[in-house]
């Protein structure tokens, strides 16, 4: 294109961003790289533009949107399919959707893959998403097939209506063996892609129950009552009680070799939510863990690694809870709820769960301490 009258004499990172509406910085950016010509010769950033020569710029290709690959995952198996939703059982190494940085198969690629058509707004790659679970998680998690349901569904999670529910393995013995963490959780200041507890970080409440103690670890029934980014190895991590094989969070990579384990122990193990077109019909989706913690060939459930007898919670090696100093409000006993809060998944459908802490007086009295580990395990 010709240089117009009104550019004439400006530098040209200056004049190419007034021409094509480009910040000032992509202009030099370009420049430096050889595709801004006038005349046909390469110039710098502060050449002065002339009216009536001949400026080329060379725009890069956009930047496409990452694709769902389209290949079947033999392991995911799908536990409920209507017109609507679509609960699937995701195995470790599947990613929920496609992203920058991500080439391996995801859940909305293994379903198309499998003949099922999702037909809902969002960006492309993310239709049907109304929640997600990390790479190196497994277990339940629900897909929005139909628009209503995508609406419907994205409603439930924001206003926390739905149900889930976790195991998760943990290092050492908590104290309390059942309990609440109440944490804000935010960005992790000294890294994009972590998280962690902070005082500018959005409200996070996770409850938890003992089910098992071994000699190193600790098998844990978790609710969220909320769904931040991280929430459970997050804040286990900062109670100094991470997620087995979690060496992102903290974990020791020595008890991650011995149980064999390269991600994060921590299983999806029930979801449960109202049916987006059936308000009063709804299921508890569950799942047990398919694939052994350890690379062993064992049930998970076997824990191979974790050798040892472990008594009651009294007896356990572990060391006080402490809260950060400036979460006085959640000190002491107030925020504990001790032994009577259970995270047992409902016995039948309630489109709205029961808050845990309603259940206090009758799962204290049906067990107050966890069963206590084999010889072994």
């Amino acid at each position: 294109m010709p240089v117009p009258d009104g550019i004439d004499g400006m530098r040209l990172d200056a004049g190419v961003s007034r021409i094509l509406g480009l910040s000032r910085t992509v202009v030099a950016t370009l420049a430096d790289s050889g595709d801004v010509t006038v005349d046909g010769a390469a110039v710098g950033k502060s050449h002065r533009l002339a009216a009536g020569t001949w400026l080329e710029v060379t725009l890069p290709e956009p930047a496409r949107p990452p694709e769902n690959p389209v290949i079947e995952v033999d392991d995911m198996s799908v536990l409920y399919a209507d017109s609507d939703i679509v609960v699937v059982d995701k195995p470790v190494g599947v990613a929920a959707h496609a992203s920058v940085g991500w080439t391996g198969p995801t859940v909305i690629g293994g379903l198309e893959a499998a003949g099922y058509r999702i037909s809902t707004s969002g960006a492309h790659e993310r239709q049907g998403i109304v929640h997600r679970l990390d790479v190196g998680t497994s277990g339940v998690m629900v897909v929005a097939v139909s628009e209503r349901a995508y609406t419907v569904l994205k409603r439930a999670f924001r206003e926390r209506t739905v149900d889930k529910r976790y195991h998760a393995l943990v290092q050492g013995h908590l104290d309390p063996s059942s309990g609440t963490i109440d944490a804000p959780i935010g960005r992790h200041p000294g890294s994009e892609w972590r998280f962690a507890v902070t005082t500018a970080g959005k409200p996070s409440v996770t409850h938890y129950d003992t089910v098992e103690m071994f000699a190193s670890a600790s098998l844990l029934d978790v609710h969220l009552e909320t769904g931040r980014t991280h929430q459970i190895r997050v804040h286990f991590s900062a109670l100094h009680h991470p997620c087995c094989g979690d060496t992102t969070y903290g974990a020791d990579p020595t008890l991650a070799a011995r149980l064999g384990l390269e991600r994060q122990w921590l299983h999806a193990r029930a979801l449960g939510f109202a049916h987006p077109r059936r308000r009063a019909d709804g299921r508890v989706h569950e799942s047990l863990p398919r694939r052994p913690a350890a690379r062993t060939g064992r049930p998970a459930c076997r824990l191979t690694g974790l050798s040892g007898r472990i008594g009651p919670p009294g007896r356990s090696v572990s060391s006080s809870w402490r809260w950060p100093s400036w979460s006085g409000a959640c000190t002491g006993s107030a925020r504990r709820t001790h032994r009577g809060l259970r995270a047992s998944p409902p016995t039948a459908w309630d489109p709205t769960p029961t808050r845990p802490s309603t259940t206090i007086a009758r799962r204290r009295s049906a067990r107050s301490t966890p069963r206590r580990g084999h010889a072994g395990l």
